[in-house]
């Protein structure tokens, strides 16, 4: 029998950290009508001319890139978790399907929303709220992140939340949103330590967190999926919070924060002796190393958007994607 290994040595490389930069000389457009030396001035992190240019240009990429199942299409749109995801779905896609995607509809955006925010430093970001041809009546929240005015605005976050459960931000009289720091202290949960709350809350459980399918219900289908007749599940979460995946808040209009956050988890399957673990399909398989004999270790990555209230109160999960990253079996 193979000896088995602990899913968190399965980890794969992170995407480069973003960049710090300091005292960089930044002007914007025409169109923006802003110069700023320096971090410490305060501006709008984009126009929202340029705001929904890279809204454009990220989704004519994600479209040649799922069409052709080609990861390098768009891999200069995407960073953080959604690059992670998309990088492996597309490596999947291409591998079962050389010629590429048979079932490619190309994604459209309309109805956009920007909420740009007023903020110092890098990294410069702004959030897209549009509605989408795929994902039934469910609006499509993107975050752009860029780390210096050398970069193209790149997708780190997307989620999928209700029309009803996006809030409204608070803004200055120009409409330029308020971002929040990661070490706030006036909200129920500090937006920094949100991703390792998280996953503190998936292997305990607790009172941080509304119930919900991403909450108590995931829970609760886990404890009832690890242990089966001849095999036994085990789950690891792993918070995600620097360079890349770093957690980014918006002050919503009634003074909580709208954050967006990273998590990893693995799923590990091992069959009792005698019996083997199912065969997993051939997406999964694609990104499969190793035999799976008696034992196969998933990786997933997984990108949340949650409302964390002011003051006292539980945080609400509004949203989830989740992608397989690797897997291996022994």
């Amino acid at each position: 029998m193979s000896r088995d290994r602990d899913p968190r040595t399965l980890r794969r490389p992170a995407r480069s950290a973003l960049i710090a930069t300091s005292a960089t000389a930044l002007s914007l457009t025409a169109s923006g009508c802003v110069v700023v030396h320096g971090e410490r001035e305060i501006l709008p992190s984009t126009t929202r001319a340029e705001a929904a240019q890279a809204l454009q240009e990220f989704t004519t990429a994600y479209n040649e890139a799922d069409k052709a199942y080609d990861g390098t299409l768009d891999a200069g749109h995407t960073t953080g978790a959604l690059a992670d995801i998309d990088s492996a779905r597309l490596k999947a896609g291409k591998a079962n399907n050389p010629d590429g995607n048979p079932r490619h509809t190309p994604l459209k955006l309309t109805d956009a929303k920007f909420t740009i925010p007023k903020k110092a430093g890098w990294p410069r970001w702004f959030v897209a709220d549009a509605a989408g041809n795929k994902g039934g009546t469910a609006r499509w929240l993107l975050v752009f992140t860029r780390s210096s005015l050398d970069d193209p605005f790149q997708v780190a976050y997307l989620t999928l939340v209700a029309p009803d459960k996006v809030p409204q931000f608070k803004t200055d009289a120009d409409g330029w949103a308020e971002p929040v720091p990661v070490n706030s202290t006036d909200l129920a949960t500090d937006p920094g330590d949100l991703s390792r709350t998280y996953t503190t809350f998936l292997k305990d459980g607790g009172e941080t967190f509304t119930d919900g399918p991403h909450t108590s219900q995931w829970r609760a289908a886990r404890q009832k999926n690890s242990k089966k007749p001849g095999m036994v599940t085990q789950y690891i979460d792993e918070p995600l919070t620097n360079g890349d995946y770093a957690p980014l808040a918006l002050r919503t209009a009634d003074g909580g924060a709208l954050v967006f956050f990273t998590t990893r988890h693995f799923e590990k399957q091992t069959a009792y002796a005698g019996t083997s673990v199912p065969t997993p399909n051939k997406d999964v398989l694609a990104l499969t190393k190793g035999e799976i004999k008696q034992s196969f270790t998933m990786e997933f990555v997984s990108n949340e958007v949650a409302l964390d209230p002011k003051g006292q109160g539980k945080v609400t999960i509004l949203g989830r994607i989740q992608g397989l990253t690797s897997a291996e079996g022994s």
